[in-house]
């Protein structure tokens, strides 16, 4: 009898495993990658794949909402507190979401009548509704967004959207901290410290394309090709002379060729583009590999100590490095201080490596993009310290 080939879908993952972000039914790390327990999914088609500081969250191709992971402030939108160690369908959305972010310990869905819904905590405002609530386990609205939105992101404390008509919003504290280390309160923005979501000044009558959130940093990239950024620089990820900067600053197309951005992507602390010819470059902190190539010891001390800044010294500028290995890369991932890319049928990973979450097998940190063998990436996605892929695995059926 002949045999015939059938593609099956998997979700391998694989890194930091405290809460059961892996979706594997138990709470060990995993320094290779591994096959998540899918049995909710059955035959669902992934499109979006995104971590938290301890959860998962996987997007369906029909909109549906499945979760895992650490769950102490709802950021698993179940409407309790109680970690998941196997993806679980998120009950009673009324929309389809197509897209996610994840915060800390928060997360933000975009559904496609292009509204925000938020859930987890909201010590620091990084919901976008308000002091209302601590934390919310219930998916919630972000109503004062009146306009459609078409990108929204998610950095450790706080949050960003963009809209269809180009405004670009900010909410919760987590800048704030930050900002008034350089700036007299008085003076630190009113985009820094919203609760809600304000506009970011400056920003206006340019052409949408999507937002971007790090630690403590924020992007904006238009449909243009320009890459605007804000906050904190402290490891250079704004190539500012600045230790914090407080209005958006653009960044130059020379120090990438001339070339247009079509791709932008945030770590806690370094930043990753695309070009439009399909090159990659990465710049911010590289002392984890999370770069993609070396950096020499004297730059990255001088890049993590702010002595010569308080000295009244001028920061040392870091500039876009070309990474080339991933020219060409069909997608990008980066998790607080490690990267995942696909670069034609290849996955491939970088970076800070404490929990395995480059999927080597080894706790060592990798320094630049390494091939994960044995896996075909269709979604690719990251947490703080975990790594997931939805993979296809050929096997033979009569």
């Amino acid at each position: 009898m002949e045999t015939i080939s059938r593609v099956k879908f998997c979700l391998y993952t694989w890194g930091a495993n405290s809460y059961g972000q892996l979706g594997q039914g138990h709470v060990e790390d995993q320094s290779l990658p591994q096959v998540a327990d899918i049995t909710t999914l059955q035959a669902e088609v992934t499109c979006a794949i995104s971590g938290g500081g301890g959860h998962s969250v996987v997007i369906t191709e029909n909109g549906k909402v499945f979760v895992c992971g650490q769950n102490n402030k709802g950021q698993l939108g179940l409407g309790h507190t109680i970690d998941i160690y196997t993806l679980e369908l998120c009950p009673g959305l009324r929309q389809k979401i197509t897209n996610v972010s994840c915060g800390w310990d928060f997360t933000l869905l975009l559904s496609d009548t292009r509204q925000i819904l938020a859930c987890g905590s909201n010590k620091f405002g990084q919901l976008g509704i308000g002091e209302t609530l601590q934390h919310s386990a219930n998916w919630l609205i972000v109503e004062s967004i009146k306009d459609p939105v078409v990108s929204a992101a998610a950095g450790l404390r706080h949050s960003l959207a963009v809209t269809a008509s180009g405004f670009v919003y900010q909410w919760g504290t987590g800048l704030f901290s930050h900002a008034k280390r350089v700036l007299s309160v008085s003076k630190v923005p009113s985009h820094l410290t919203s609760k809600l979501p304000c506009l970011v000044p400056g920003l206006e009558e340019k052409a949408p394309c999507m937002v971007t959130a790090g630690m403590a940093h924020c992007s904006y990239l238009t449909e243009n090709g320009d890459l605007f950024m804000w906050g904190s620089n402290k490891h250079g990820q704004l190539m500012s002379s600045d230790p914090f900067v407080s209005s958006p600053i653009s960044l130059k197309r020379c120090l990438l060729g001339g070339e247009k951005i079509i791709y932008a992507w945030s770590g806690w602390t370094h930043n990753v583009i695309q070009t439009e010819s399909g090159r990659v470059f990465t710049w911010g902190r590289g002392n984890y590999g999370q770069l993609g190539h070396m950096v020499s010891t004297n730059h990255t001390s001088k890049l993590l100590s702010h002595d010569f800044v308080t000295e009244g010294g001028s920061q040392e500028t870091c500039l876009p490095a070309e990474v080339k290995a991933l020219r060409g890369a069909t997608q990008i991932a980066c998790g607080s201080e490690h990267n995942l890319a696909t670069v034609g049928s290849c996955l491939l990973s970088w970076g800070w490596n404490e929990h395995g979450m480059c999927g080597d097998g080894s706790h060592t940190d990798v320094l630049e993009p390494c091939l994960i063998p044995r896996l075909n990436p269709l979604v690719i996605g990251c947490g703080a310290g975990h790594s997931l892929a939805l993979c296809t695995v050929t096997a033979p059926s009569r």
